[in-house]
């Protein structure tokens, strides 16, 4: 009586008797019933205690170091009414050959980035099957916070090669997967919820078709430009100077201008004596480089302002120092911050970036690796979602 009181508790099955317990090969095998007790018919609502049969019912369990089985005597009642019924439990759904724990465990098994597959071997049981206990989880976003971040990823799924994620940056929760990134789509989505006029700020990278939406959706809010995505642009610049540079040395001299790239990405103040002195080398070789190193430089200082008062003055010096100098590779980046001067200004006022997004983004490729892709939309912003609860 003892050892069955203690594999129940083992089992977490305090209410069920424990008849036998068997080990074939790699399984574990647990015979089990329930006490008997009056039910209630669920045909005219009187209560019985006479039992009309018993049936087996073989059901599969959460692991315990192997493949657990439980084979399950369930009685069948007869009500005076001439109904018969399976008594209730607490563990077995109604039509389930699974206990709702292994369900529970299954589905919380997808928080991790691993394939279905996978998450059927460790539970015995199909990639298929997991899959479908996992479609019994759905989420729907009904309001959206006072600051959002907007941003596109390469999903490949439901037949669209680019899908948009949508973020709260604030809290950093991740709202929303959207099929793609249409423009016409993007304002259907957003006019559906009723507190849209309540997003205050609206982050996102240099898209004009993202920017078009926030001021159809969200005219009261701010647009802010991530800032990486604002850096990126003269780090470019300077990269397309670097090449033009070194296209015109010989052959020794352009393979070291191209292992000494990533000197200049860093700062100034991050060189070493012995990495300002290659520096200074490539420098005396290309001008137009040193020009182009001190101009990123300057607009590093540029993008740390403390506020968009501050930044308005050194982004207007700044933009007038480049327009002035020759060189022509800045012209794309010159441009784009003429295009979004206001935005790279709100930049500066808010702590929001679409760092959290981009890691998103680095997770949902590794998920889309370990699957070897999802065609399924429904079922890949369902594993996005639940991955970045």
């Amino acid at each position: 009586m003892f050892t069955n009181d203690y594999i129940a508790q083992l089992l977490n099955l305090e209410d069920v008797i424990i008849t036998n317990v068997e080990n074939i090969s790699d399984e574990l095998h647990i015979y089990l019933e329930l006490p008997r007790e009056s039910h209630i018919c669920p045909h005219c609502g009187k209560e019985t205690e006479r039992v009309h049969d018993y049936r087996m019912q073989v059901i599969k369990d959460i692991p315990l170091a192997r493949d657990t089985f439980l084979h399950l005597r369930k009685r069948r009642y007869r009500c005076d009414c001439g109904k018969r019924f399976f008594e209730k439990n607490t563990f077995l759904p109604r039509y389930y050959r699974v206990t709702s724990r292994l369900v529970s465990e299954i589905i919380h098994a997808f928080k991790k980035v691993v394939s279905a597959k996978e998450i059927g071997c460790r539970y015995n049981v199909s990639g298929v099957t997991a899959m479908r206990y996992f479609t019994l989880f759905n989420r729907k976003l009904t309001k959206l916070p006072e600051v959002i971040s907007l941003d596109e990823f390469k999903g490949n799924s439901g037949g669209q090669k680019y899908n948009s994620i949508v973020v709260d940056p604030k809290e950093k929760k991740v709202l929303d997967i959207l099929p793609n990134r249409f423009e016409g789509d993007l304002v259907s989505y957003f006019s559906q919820f009723s507190n849209k006029n309540e997003v205050k700020y609206f982050v996102c990278d240099m898209n004009p078709h993202f920017r078009q939406v926030a001021k159809i959706c969200f005219p009261q809010a701010l647009v802010v430009a991530d800032k990486y995505h604002v850096i990126r642009q003269v780090y470019w610049a300077m990269e397309r100077v670097r090449k033009n540079e070194q296209n015109r040395l010989s052959k020794q001299h352009r393979k070291y201008f191209k292992r000494c790239r990533n000197l200049l990405m860093k700062p100034m103040g991050n060189l070493s004596e012995d990495e300002k002195n290659r520096l200074a080398l490539m420098f005396n070789m290309a001008p137009r480089l040193a020009d182009a190193y001190r101009i990123k430089n300057d607009f590093l200082t540029v993008i740390r302002s403390s506020s968009s008062q501050e930044g308005r003055k050194r982004l207007t010096e700044w933009l007038f120092s480049v327009e002035v100098m020759d060189l022509p590779e800045f012209h794309d980046c010159t441009k784009a911050y003429h295009n979004w001067y206001r935005e790279i200004l709100n930049s500066m006022d808010v702590p929001w970036t679409n760092g959290f997004i981009e890691g998103c983004n680095n997770k949902t490729k590794v998920l889309k690796r370990v699957c070897y892709g999802m065609r399924n939309f429904s079922n890949f912003r369902k594993r996005i979602l639940f991955c970045n609860t």
